[in-house]
């Protein structure tokens, strides 16, 4: 049976089946040799290109939306490091790979049990590819190339009247970008325009980008208000700034105030507070001069104590800052005595005479109060004169509002209001607890400001006095009313960090004085000029309106004269 099966497949047997099968035979033959060896050859020559363009072409953006689904299934590539495609998920459609959930609009890595799928091939190909599974648009969007910011000049400020930067820099240290200085009064959109908002309403809040400049870094600091220097360790005093409830007050660039007083003189006249505030206007102007050679006071004074008048000059803006001593702003006088000696008296009715001096400023900023509070204000017996009469008895109020009388009365005469801007600063808060600044009065245990507004204390009447004089002055003045915002401060005192190098337990020795009245530098007095440049912005900004008004209006004058001749 074997034997005959050989013979019927080998054409040996009979010649019925074995002939037709070997005419079959020889039919293939000749195709076999023709058109089957050329196909044959054809398609292994295909398949050869076919999987060099698979293996070596390092783009899937085929342009063939056919070849596309050839190498894609549900709109997913799978790709390595060197996007290579795959026909995997076409030729086996039913392995084991994870189905993906494509999102046309993103690009993720697919992720299933915390690790990223693996792609086998058929066991037929010995090389194994670990292929990260992909889903991206198709085709995938060019990836655009990163843009460099622009760069600022630092060194670069513009003429305020046509661009002021706000900030010399793009992002400020607490991320807050640069603006126009021009547009700060009308750019908060959220809390309302700085031009109608009460900046003196408010609470403190804590920025660790305070203070303006560094402690310890400005030499021309009072010993007394050089806290840092003096050993204070607790730093939270300084890095604080104020905050209105209704807007937000731009932060005081020092190259933006200069240029703001570029070839201008602003002078602070008043009493050790005001020279506070003056001393760290300095400060912060200077920290934003390159050449620090290039600020220096007038005369060559290290010592801002003993002499009445004293003037730093930023020689690159051509401006002068200036403070002069005027505790009561109406004069200290001498009458002589029955006895043959003299007596010191208070002038309710003369001016202070230096006031020829800051006359002609172009920023006055006035202050008196501390004074007013010592023993012999406060009592006014045989202190007080008019003329050449001395009061045997006068109420300190009473006096008070005679002084500022006489002292707007003189503002009113003298001052050219539309050359000069005139600012009040109000009644800055002392914290002494226990007694005053010669009964033992302290505040060193202090560390935090006062958070509680039952604790803070009434409105001072001599304030009030102050208001109802402002009102009734021909020559407007802005009021710098901080005396609210320094209430809650009772932390910010130099008590008794006053000197260097002195032994803790001298230092809080009962018999040395605290002062719980002035302030740390840096410190509050920092604010105080942050709300005064808000307010040089405000007044500007006003100026620039009334400007481009008149201008309107000569324009329409010049019109209207054009029409009838022609």
């Amino acid at each position: 049976m074997v034997d005959s099966e050989k013979q019927l497949f080998n054409g040996d047997g009979g010649r019925g089946g074995g002939g037709l099968i070997s005419d079959f035979k020889n039919l293939f033959s000749v195709l076999k040799t023709r058109r089957t060896t050329v196909f044959a050859y054809g398609f292994m020559f295909a398949f050869v290109i076919f999987t060099a363009i698979v293996a070596f072409n390092p783009s899937a953006n085929f342009t063939s939306p056919w070849f596309n689904n050839f190498f894609s299934t549900s709109s997913s590539t799978i790709s390595d490091s060197s996007s290579t495609p795959s026909i995997v998920s076409y030729i086996f459609p039913n392995s084991s790979q994870p189905t993906l959930q494509t999102n046309p609009n993103s690009t993720r890595s697919v992720n299933t049990s915390n690790s990223t799928a693996i792609v086998t091939p058929p066991p037929t190909n010995p090389t194994k590819l670990n292929l990260t599974v992909t889903v991206v648009p198709s085709p995938p969007p060019p990836t655009p190339l990163p843009q460099k910011s622009p760069s600022v000049d630092k060194n670069k400020v513009s003429n305020f009247s046509s661009s002021l930067l706000k900030n010399t820099n793009n992002t400020s240290s607490n991320g807050i970008k640069a603006v126009n200085i021009t547009k700060e009064i009308t750019k908060n959109k959220v809390k309302g325009s700085l031009m109608n908002c009460n900046i003196y309403d408010g609470n403190w809040v804590k920025d660790d980008s305070y203070p303006l400049y560094e402690p310890g870094s400005c030499p021309h600091i009072d010993e007394s208000f050089n806290c840092h220097l003096n050993g204070r360790l607790d730093k939270d005093y300084d890095r604080m700034r104020w905050q209105p409830k209704d807007c937000d007050i731009p932060r005081l660039k020092g190259k933006d105030m200069l240029e703001l007083l570029r070839d201008k003189r602003l002078v602070f006249v008043g009493d050790s507070l005001n020279r506070n505030m003056w001393e760290s206007l300095v400060c912060i102007l200077r920290n934003s001069v390159p050449d620090k050679t290039k600020v220096f006071e007038a005369s060559g004074k290290r010592e801002f104590r003993t002499e009445g008048a004293y003037a730093f000059i930023f020689k690159d803006y051509n401006c002068k800052i200036e403070f002069v001593r005027s505790p009561f702003l109406v004069q200290e006088w001498e009458m002589p005595d029955t006895n043959g000696t003299k007596k010191e008296t208070l002038r309710l009715d003369v001016v202070e005479k230096s006031s020829s001096i800051y006359k002609d400023a172009d920023v006055i900023v006035f202050n008196t109060g501390h004074w007013w509070t010592h023993d012999k204000t406060s009592k006014g017996k045989d202190y007080y004169q008019v003329g050449n009469h001395v009061f045997g008895s006068l109420n300190v109020v009473d006096a008070f509002h005679e002084a500022l009388l006489t002292w707007a009365k003189w503002i009113d005469a003298n001052v050219n209001p539309s050359k000069s801007h005139v600012l009040f600063r109000g009644y800055s808060a002392s914290h002494f607890s226990g007694g005053q600044w010669n009964s033992g009065g302290a505040c060193d245990h202090e560390t935090e400001p006062i958070k509680n507004d039952a604790y803070l204390t009434a409105y001072p009447p001599k304030m009030k006095v102050l208001e109802s004089v402002l009102e009734e002055m021909k020559t407007p003045v802005k009021y710098l009313n901080i005396t609210r915002m320094t209430d809650y401060r009772k932390d910010a005192h130099p008590s008794v960090y006053r000197k260097k190098n002195v032994p803790e337990e001298e230092r809080r020795s009962p018999l040395r004085f605290q002062d719980c009245s002035h302030w740390c530098l840096p410190g509050v007095p920092d604010l105080w000029n942050e709300l005064l440049y808000a307010e040089l912005l405000i007044k500007h900004n006003k100026n620039q309106q009334q400007l481009r008004q008149h201008e309107k209006q000569k324009q329409q004058q010049q019109q209207q004269q054009v029409k009838p001749q022609n």
